[in-house]
């Protein structure tokens, strides 16, 4: 990995993973310091530490946005020598730390036709629990700034957390948004999503800078448009489920194209049925 953080806004820095677009976000208070997420191995969480140490020599909390290895499988390397706090969703936590073994298959899994180096790093990489769970929000004191954790619902996962810097207005949303291509169905609540993101737009500002879990900052409109996407997905799920008509039908109108909407549509049709 060879990247650097970007200051955003006032004190606030962005990290962009070269190999999945991962973003990792940086705010730094007086004193202190918050990582938003930690990547997805030792090797990258190394690299991670050393971009941040170019920006600040404050100790970090940690936050993880949401369970998936590429947002939290560099907890060990970042907060377990010395131990550091760590934030996430209480189920999030729960999955990190019951099931470890689970998640670090399914990551290789995932990865291994495409990334094959990462997918055998993935196999061995330790996993360190968040050691802070949160329900429904909590509020940090960053050095003197006040950061404010938020669970918005049901979305990408089932413990999705968004991390609000009202004092720079950023707001840093996990993989509930996303830039670089469609959002991730495979765990999520397509039923529920825009609720989320309807609750992550009521944080939000004109000039609010948002990041999303993958790709460049965006601003609020381009928040809104995914929202809209969204909830045209949530209808067409809703419809088709109730004229019993096959996934398929309601995958060849998503506005997310046809094989992401093909997933929604199957994980909206369980979300349904209670089977989700």
């Amino acid at each position: 990995m060879t990247a650097r953080f970007v200051e955003v806004a006032d004190r606030v820095h962005v990290l962009r993973d070269p190999l999945l677009r991962v973003n990792v976000t940086l705010v730094v208070g007086d004193g202190a310091a918050l990582l938003v997420d930690t990547l997805s191995t030792a090797g990258q969480a190394r690299e991670l530490a050393e971009a941040a140490r170019a920006v600040t020599p404050h100790p970090w909390t940690i936050v993880n946005t949401h369970h998936h290895f590429d947002h939290c499988f560099g907890n060990a390397t970042l907060a377990a020598d010395p131990p550091r706090p760590v934030y996430a969703h209480a189920q999030a936590a729960a999955v990190l730390r019951d099931h470890p073994d689970e998640l670090r298959r399914a990551a290789a899994e995932e990865m291994r036709a495409e990334q094959p180096e990462l997918a055998a790093e993935l196999a061995r990489t330790e996993l360190l629990a968040p050691t802070h769970p949160v329900h429904g929000e909590a509020v940090l004191d960053v050095g003197g700034r006040r950061v404010v954790l938020h669970h918005p619902g049901h979305g990408h996962t089932d413990a999705d957390l968004v991390v609000h810097v009202p004092d720079a207005d950023v707001l840093v949303a996990g993989d509930l948004v996303e830039q670089s291509g469609p959002p991730a169905f495979e765990e999520s609540y397509p039923v529920q999503w825009p609720d989320a993101v309807a609750a992550l737009l009521r944080l939000t500002t004109p000039a609010t800078v948002v990041v999303p879990g993958h790709g460049e900052p965006v601003d609020v409109e381009f928040v809104r448009e995914q929202h809209a996407q969204l909830a045209r997905q949530a209808w067409l799920i809703r419809a088709g489920h109730t004229g019993n008509a096959p996934p398929e039908r309601v995958a060849a109108e998503s506005p997310f194209g046809a094989r992401p909407g093909l997933i929604a549509a199957r994980r909206g049709y369980a979300e349904l049925d209670g089977a989700a």
